[in-house]
């Protein structure tokens, strides 16, 4: 049986300037509270909603908890406290939301859904419904190799190293198809542990580009054990997409995930005043951060051209 607090639900939080009759909003997160991505998208939503609309939060936690049947009854809470609320609009951010919640049990359903954060494509959700919209999730991975190119020269090999999760088989699929338009030789490790991660680092230093995927997934993740380990063993360029991996990366262009909540939080609003969801069409993510890591380009004695020190701020380190 599924633990209640792994889903971690949080039953209606009331603003009290709201009246009786305010809107209602159910927000089902894919992930759950603390990690850094969801923590920005329930951010840039709050803000958009606040005084607005009356919200119900649900986790379905499944970057912490990976097995499909926890995902699966996850997504069966999910749905029960959607139908026993029938809020004016649900927003679901993430894959699995899209993937065991929306596609399932809401197809063209009365209910109106506006996801955001799913990753590259939503084909293989159908969408869109007829009462679906929302925002894809992409990264900007040509203009990461071309700005990795202008730091390093040309780049003949890549190594792709993330956690073993929907997410990362999804998002270094693209990295492949890119890579191989840009004659770029990659090859990937997604793991499980710490350990995995490290040793995949090290041996990643043969190539020309390190990427880094995400680590969310890796439960036994140590921030100071990796950053040591790293600290003394970087000599190739590494760059990522999250801005959460800053810390053991040399330069970023980073997603915001404010913009995904913010987004549909505005979108939900819209929905509410009675737009149709099929009339809102589902659109990219357009804004990225230029960031460097100084420490660690210094390490691996790594210049940055000054095209790019003009746009980037500059990452700064936490902790031990």
């Amino acid at each position: 049986m599924l633990n209640p607090k792994a889903c971690a639900v949080i039953v209606a939080l009331v603003f009290a300037h709201q009246p009786a009759n305010a809107a209602q909003c159910f927000y089902v997160s894919s992930y759950h509270t603390g990690y850094a991505w969801s923590d920005g998208v329930e951010r840039g939503l709050r803000q958009a909603l606040d005084g607005k609309c009356e919200i119900t939060s649900f986790y379905m936690d499944s970057k912490r908890h990976k097995n499909e049947a926890h995902i699966r009854q996850a997504a069966l809470r999910a749905k029960e406290m959607i139908n026993k609320l029938q809020p004016d609009v649900v927003i679901a951010s993430d894959d699995n939301a899209a993937k065991y919640l929306i596609a399932p049990y809401f197809k063209d359903a009365d209910i109106p859904f506006v996801f955001c954060g799913v990753n590259w494509t939503v084909k293989q959700y159908g969408f869109p419904y007829s009462n679906v919209t929302g925002m894809i999730e992409v990264a900007a991975i040509e203009p990461l190799f071309k700005n990795a190119t202008s730091m390093v020269g040309k780049i003949k090999s890549a190594w792709y190293i993330g956690a073993n999760t929907l997410t990362e088989n999804k998002n270094y699929a693209r990295f492949e198809s890119a890579a191989k338009r840009a004659g770029i030789a990659i090859q990937q490790r997604l793991v499980n542990s710490m350990e995995e991660w490290l040793q995949a680092y090290q041996q990643a230093q043969q190539a020309d580009l390190i990427i880094l995927g995400s680590n969310a997934g890796i439960g036994d993740w140590n921030h100071e054990t990796v950053t040591q380990t790293i600290n003394r063993n970087s000599r190739t360029l590494s760059v990522t997409n999250h801005s959460w991996m800053m810390p053991y990366a040399m330069f970023g262009m980073t997603k915001v995930p404010e913009e995904h909540g913010a987004w549909a939080g505005q979108i939900a609003l819209e929905i509410i005043k009675g737009i149709k969801p099929v009339d809102i069409p589902i659109i990219p993510n357009r804004k990225f951060n230029l960031t460097i890591n100084k420490s660690l380009l210094s390490i691996a004695d790594i210049k940055v051209p000054e095209f790019i020190k003009l746009k980037a701020q500059s990452h700064r380190q936490q902790g031990g």
